[in-house]
């Protein structure tokens, strides 16, 4: 009861607190770290636990707990004012922002409402393969379909999609206040369109993709594209299936696509995964769905 009056007494404080902050979605961590520093100043009884704390804001001030239930775990977060699925998506994990399909969105490329939220919470840092690659271990990865997250959890009316990326320190993600997402951290647009090159099917497929191509070509820098390509590290020769959408999109000029044509070809590459039947472009080295 002395722990409870004393958080009464102390709300107006708390509250005002709560309404300086930027941030309006937290992990049960950044809570602990704001009672830590504040309790003090706020009074509040020693006996007063962290875990404790959080139980009295949800129960006594406007902030909401949101309990994402994902296959393997379920993921606490807590929400102050009212946040967008964009928002509380970027917080499931440390450092973590949106990507494919949603950044693609949120560049304005497409006219598609989402109803799936994709989020990438980046590996740790490996290190680098030493093995050389060859045309075999190519031939014998796209034959197969390309794999896909199973880490989902509702949300409202959204699944959200947690995705593993491999670590590239966060390269060519930008922090943005967004006029309809709220304040997120995303994919550029150079990266963005890297990124469905790369997994195109979080994006509907390779039509959704050159679409994308298509309307980006008036805003993206494709000389950013093409110096933050390597930076990367992907070891497949993505600069083929990039340059293809490129002229596929037929909207970027001759030298725009020359960036990429200019890059060593050494193997023959493909579109996306598992295909069945394909065309070959011998400009490109490059396999593709047939009709595309």
């Amino acid at each position: 009861m002395a722990n409870k009056n004393r958080f009464l007494i102390a709300q107006s404080d708390i509250i005002a607190l709560l309404n300086t902050l930027e941030q309006a979605v937290f992990q049960r961590r950044d809570l602990e770290k704001i009672f830590a520093e504040h309790r003090s100043f706020w009074r509040l009884a020693k006996s007063l636990l962290a875990r404790d704390f959080i139980a009295l804001l949800v129960r006594h001030t406007a902030m909401k707990q949101v309990d994402l239930v994902f296959p393997t775990e379920t993921k606490t977060l807590y929400t102050w004012k009212v946040v967008t699925a964009f928002e509380l998506a970027t917080h499931i994990r440390t450092q973590a922002y949106l990507s494919h399909y949603s950044a693609l969105y949120l560049h304005g490329l497409t006219d598609q409402i989402p109803k799936q939220i994709y989020v990438n919470a980046e590996q740790s840092p490996k290190p680098d393969s030493n093995i050389s690659l060859t045309q075999e271990a190519i031939d014998d990865a796209f034959a197969r379909p390309q794999r896909q997250s199973q880490a989902h959890a509702r949300y409202r009316d959204y699944t959200l999609i947690l995705l593993n990326g491999k670590f590239t320190g966060r390269l060519g993600v930008v922090e943005v206040q967004h006029m309809q997402a709220g304040r997120i951290a995303l994919t550029s647009l150079e990266r963005t369109l890297i990124d469905l090159a790369v997994r195109p099917d979080y994006v509907g497929g390779v039509f959704e993709v050159v679409e994308a191509y298509r309307r980006a070509a008036s805003t993206v820098s494709i000389n950013k594209l093409v110096s933050l390509l390597p930076k990367l590290g992907y070891r497949y020769p993505y600069h083929q299936a990039i340059g293809f959408y490129l002229e596929r999109a037929g909207t970027y000029r001759p030298a725009q696509v020359q960036l990429l044509r200019k890059q060593p070809q050494e193997l023959d590459f493909y579109l996306t995964h598992d295909m069945g039947a394909t065309d070959y472009s011998p400009e490109w080295r490059l396999y593709f769905p047939k009709g595309f």
